[in-house]
């Protein structure tokens, strides 16, 4: 049995794959999951599923909820029971490997230490392995309260500042036409996010590829003035100006040349 959470919800038996299809089922198995081996009290998980608004049985629908959800673990063939009943509610203990989180964190921590020591080949293994689990935005689909809402939030955060990681070792390497199908791939989900527009230009421009380099300045200024009614970074306007000063000082050898 293992449990995707980084992206939409997913229950996995062997190659099987199964969805969650009651919302609220999918409420109270993603907040446990968030929180594995740590126990959810009831009035977290009330406040979960129905975001601040309970019925007037809260309590005793809550314990369907669980029940239900244990029988639907059960029917994918689990050995043992996952959720137990502790107080003051209940906590759910996925086995080593089972759930996709804890591999992502693994990764992500080895990436960033490896980075930091500038040990860039084991770096980039470990940031892109992670990133390949990543399924789109975190629990996809799936309206819950503030346990999810904080880890949708904190997983976007993660996962951007893992691909700046990687992108900044794969460059550190050398791998500029690698790097800009990446950040291209990026910028097309993050249109604001300023460091991805520099990373690309200074990919580029390393690659000899000045002139596309500045083609993306221009979207950068046009998209950002557009959406936010502002001009493009400090750090973004100088490396145009660097890009632009390059390309006249190789205008002028050439025409020196003649």
């Amino acid at each position: 049995m293992r449990y995707g959470i980084l992206g939409p919800l997913q229950v996995l038996d062997g190659s099987d794959i199964s969805a969650v299809t009651r919302p609220r089922m999918g409420v109270l198995l993603a907040t446990l999951l968030i929180r594995a081996d740590e126990v959810v009290s009831r009035e977290a998980l009330i406040d979960e599923i129905w975001d601040g608004n309970p019925p007037c049985r809260a309590t005793a629908t809550l314990h369907v909820h669980v029940s239900e959800l244990r029988k639907f673990l059960g029917r994918l063939g689990t050995v043992r029971d996952p959720i137990r009943t502790q107080s003051p509610g209940y906590v759910l203990h996925p086995e080593a490997g089972e759930l996709d989180l804890h591999r992502f964190r693994h990764l992500v921590h080895r990436g960033r230490a490896d980075a930091r020591a500038q040990q860039h080949e084991n770096a980039v293994l470990s940031l892109e392995a992670a990133l390949g689990m990543c399924r789109g935005p975190a629990l996809r689909g799936l309206t819950g309260g503030p346990i999810i809402r904080e880890f949708v939030r904190w997983f976007d955060e993660v996962r951007t500042e893992c691909a700046e990681t990687l992108v900044r070792s794969s460059m550190a390497l050398g791998r500029y036409q690698e790097t800009t199908g990446l950040l291209s791939s990026l910028l097309s989900e993050y249109p604001l996010h300023e460091g991805f527009y520099q990373h690309l230009m200074l990919a580029m421009s390393k690659s000899g590829r000045r002139a596309e380099a500045l083609s993306v300045y221009r979207r950068a200024q046009e998209t950002i003035k557009e959406q936010v009614g502002l001009e493009p970074c400090r750090a973004l306007r100088d490396l145009q100006r660097a890009i632009l000063l390059a390309e006249d000082g190789r205008a002028a050898v050439h025409a020196a040349a003649r």
